[in-house]
């Protein structure tokens, strides 16, 4: 599988920053009709910005709003077909219509997650969230491969 191989590829970077930019480029070329693609890790009680592609994000989300909130919370994929139905969604992008989050997880706790926002609603399908579920995956054994948190 061209994805496993590409991510694992990418993962054997031993540096976090270099590491987790190329992972971010490497999700917004895989998804099309993307509009942004990064990472938000816990730091302080809150989820701040990592690396990332597209417009200027937010920077510190807090675990109780918005998408990527909830995904820490409930430390579970999050596919949101139409972000402007979610209550407490937190607008970087007054574009974005839909979200995927999934979360990383290190010893049972959420560490962070892969946001990807997409301009156009339903975006995201079950085998999105599989690929980005394999990534995901393959980042949490990178995480406790370097130790990088």
């Amino acid at each position: 599988m061209i994805i496993l191989q590409q991510t694992q590829s990418l993962l054997e970077e031993v540096d976090f920053l270099a590491a987790t930019s190329n992972l971010t480029a490497y999700i917004n070329q895989l998804l099309p009709n993307i509009n942004w693609a990064g990472f938000y890790f816990v730091k302080n009680g809150e989820l701040v910005l990592g690396p990332f592609q597209g417009k200027v994000a937010c920077t510190h989300i807090p675990f109780e709003k918005g998408v990527c909130g909830k995904c820490y919370r409930e430390k579970r994929l999050l596919n949101v077909p139409n972000v402007l139905a979610v209550q407490d969604h937190i607008a970087c992008d007054s574009d974005s219509r839909s979200e995927l989050c999934v979360p990383i997880m290190k010893d049972n706790e959420c560490i962070g997650m892969i946001d990807i926002d997409a301009p156009i609603e339903n975006r995201f399908t079950e085998e999105d969230e599989k690929k980005v579920s394999l990534i995901a995956s393959l980042y949490e054994k990178a995480v406790q491969k370097h130790h990088w948190f």
